[in-house]
């Protein structure tokens, strides 16, 4: 976060050619921010901030936060999922705070990829930015929304479900039509049903069920 106060400002010339110094947050004023999505998540504790000699204030703080998001895993598992991150202040109306992003989405797009886990589940595929103001109590807060676009990495499913499950079906369609004895046959399907039962139990082990739709490979 960054934000000037023009009333902290001083000549570096007065004092020693310091031009900046480091305050804790509650020295001076600072811009509250909510998540709106935000569930839980464990807050910094560099409650501190750099105060320049021009008035201009930078305040730094991680977060480790968990989002509610809306999925759609129709298409498990090769589904491509949008979450919003909104960062709003309703304390303060938009005559007295607006936000503003420092940074483009092509620049932030850079910095996520870089931080993101790469060999994790999920792919980070774009990062969008939008500013607007929202209507709350006859009054208006700026607020701004990052939109992260995911796209799942399908090949451990592919292997654990989907290799698995068209295995069973091309053993069925072979022994139905084979030239075995009825005995036979009979003997083999009950072996494709217990196997079939199995999978369907890791499959719904694995199978992410937040979603009004199940997933199409879960219905067949």
């Amino acid at each position: 976060q960054e934000w000037k106060n023009t009333f902290a400002t001083w000549d570096p010339q007065d004092f020693c050619n310091i031009s900046k110094i480091i305050l804790p947050t509650s020295t001076y004023w600072s811009p509250p921010i909510f998540i709106l999505e935000r569930v839980n998540g464990q807050n910094s504790n560099l409650d501190y901030m750099v105060v320049m000699h021009n008035g201009s204030f930078n305040s730094t703080q991680p977060y480790q936060v968990t989002l509610t998001c809306s999925l759609m895993i129709l298409k498990f598992p090769f589904d491509t999922q949008t979450c919003n991150l909104s960062i709003a202040s309703f304390l303060y109306p938009v005559s007295d705070l607006v936000m503003k992003t420092r940074r483009s989405p092509a620049e932030m797009m850079k910095d996520s990829q870089s931080y993101f886990l790469t060999d994790g589940e999920w792919k980070f595929t774009n990062l969008s930015i939008l500013e607007y103001m929202e209507q709350l109590d006859h009054e208006q807060f700026s607020v701004v929304t990052y939109m992260i676009s995911m796209e799942r990495r399908p090949t451990l499913y592919i292997l654990n479900l989907i290799l698995p499950t068209c295995a069973l079906y091309l053993l069925d369609m072979a022994v139905l039509f084979g030239p075995s004895s009825l005995e036979e046959k009979i003997s083999f399907q009950i072996a494709i049903i217990l196997g079939s039962s199995m999978l369907a139990v890791i499959l719904n082990n694995i199978l992410p069920t937040s979603s009004n739709k199940p997933p199409v490979i879960g219905t067949h």
